[in-house]
């Protein structure tokens, strides 16, 4: 058994100090120091118990487990793959205090959903260190994908994924049947949303000319948040018509978000996720050379910081129900490869690793969102919709011992030489926390410390249920 004591635990609706009793991967008891019968309590709990670990929480703050529910790890794109595989990627994500993710499999044209599932499954048997389930993404929609959504629900497969843009999008009529076969089954369905034909028309201006085909700043300007806003919109309006709930995925502006605030007057169902590098940067970098600013090349892109402020004040008023990463990491010499043509830069960025404690200083300590409020976001949230909860996200007896151990005091610089993802830059490096993360348990094994891995491989299959809803 582990006894961590004298920490501050911390849900969504409130923190108080006390102890966590632990016993094999399971949390045993909480014993709550502002209860009368504390100590006797404790007492009565530990008196049978020959063998127990105490550790000592004083003055951190003990959260559940973090989950991220948007990684890309060994996905195929932009004719490389991304540089952080299930071993890398789960390792980096558990040193940093998410002890599950769910990754975006991929069903590419031509396969079938359950011929994506196994694909994605080899990839995973080669090692996670952190606890991992599965989205599906659907490209090639036809008769068998249509019947092959159950069996994705049987598998534990209980969300899913459409591109509006890229060449795995679908078209308004696929997402119109995509949405009312999940609804029929019981999935929800998370959606990339860009005007695909706004973007391709821009880029065509962008690539007329040499210096602007070259220019990294050509990212950003062919895919405005107009391209964004208007991609939620008509997700939403058809949405509307299937009479669905449906997830907005890394929304990254505040005309989307309007969108979506539009969507729930007239009272749809909608769930909005954002990422930490649409809260802590901004296009201003993609105005440098090209080696600096193709490190920032994501899509959607980077936006103003007017945006940055509108999605933080949407988190602190419960606008936006989860605070993912879209890990979808690669090399300098990789991004290399948009060296001539700015559309070929590989987009994505590392993140898993940095999220929990980049949140705790850049939101709890600047004041713009509560310690419980970021609880929320990055545990019970994601555990509910993404079909996981009460085994993952919270702090009681019952649930998975996936614990958080934060010194909020503690401070560090974020520097690419200290992270475990393969990743050779650090998109914040230089970036000064206060909050760092001590310890982390993984079903009631201590499994990093100080941001190094103790125990790798630790990770099991989450077979997830159906979403539940969210504030």
């Amino acid at each position: 058994m582990i006894l961590i004591e004298n920490g501050t635990l911390v849900s969504p609706r409130e923190s108080f100090l006390g102890d966590i009793l632990v016993e094999g991967e399971k949390i045993k008891k909480i014993f709550r120091k502002d209860s009368p019968n504390f100590q006797a309590e404790k007492d009565a709990a530990l008196a049978s118990e020959n063998a127990v670990e105490r550790i000592d929480a004083g003055g951190k703050l003990i959260f559940p487990g973090f989950i991220d529910c948007h990684t890309h790890f060994e996905l195929h794109v932009a004719g490389t793959v991304t540089c952080d595989n299930f071993p890398s990627g789960t390792k980096a994500a558990i040193a940093g205090g998410t002890t599950s993710i769910v990754d975006f499999g991929t069903q590419y044209k031509g396969e079938t959903l359950m011929e994506g599932f196994k694909n994605w499954q080899k990839k995973a048997d080669l090692g996670a260190s952190c606890d991992y389930g599965f989205h599906m993404s659907i490209s090639d929609w036809n008769e068998e994908a249509s019947k092959q959504c159950q069996d994705m629900m049987d598998e534990g497969l209980s969300t899913f994924k459409v591109y509006m843009t890229y060449d795995i999008q679908v078209d308004d009529e696929e997402m119109f049947f995509i949405l009312k076969r999940l609804k029929e089954v019981g999935g929800i369905t998370g959606v990339h949303c860009e005007n695909t034909g706004m973007i391709a028309a821009l880029q065509k201006k962008y690539i007329a000319e040499e210096s602007t085909k070259k220019s990294v700043s050509s990212h950003y300007l062919s895919r405005p948040d107009d391209a964004e806003a208007e991609a939620i919109n008509r997700m939403l309006y058809i949405a509307d018509v299937v009479d669905t709930p449906i997830i907005d995925v890394h929304l990254t502006c505040e005309k989307g978000l309007n969108e979506i605030r539009e969507a729930r007057k007239r009272g749809q169902v909608v769930f909005a996720e954002t990422c930490p590098q649409y809260l802590t940067m901004t296009e201003d970098l993609y105005k440098s050379d090209f080696e600096t600013s193709a490190r920032y090349v994501i899509a959607p892109p980077l936006r103003k910081k007017s945006d940055q402020e509108a999605l933080w004040k949407a988190l602190a008023d419960g606008e936006i129900q989860t605070i993912c990463t879209d890990h979808c990491s690669f090399t300098l010499e990789q991004k290399n490869l948009g060296k001539e043509d700015f559309r070929k830069i590989p987009g994505g960025m590392p993140g898993v690793e940095t999220r929990g404690e980049v949140i705790f200083s850049e939101g709890v300590v600047k004041g713009r969102i509560s310690k419980e409020r970021m609880a929320a976001l990055l545990s019970e949230n994601p555990a509910k919709l993404y079909g996981m909860y009460p085994e993952k996200g919270i702090l009681q007896e019952g649930s998975d011992a996936d614990i958080v151990l934060l010194d909020p005091n503690k401070k560090k610089t974020i520097r690419k030489e200290d992270q475990v993802s393969r990743s050779d830059y650090a998109p914040l490096e230089g970036l000064e926390i206060q909050g760092c993360i001590e310890e982390v348990f993984l079903r009631g094994k201590l499994v990093a410390k100080g941001g190094k891995v103790l125990l790798e491989n630790q990770g099991k299959y989450l077979k997830r249920k159906k979403f539940q809803p969210v504030v």
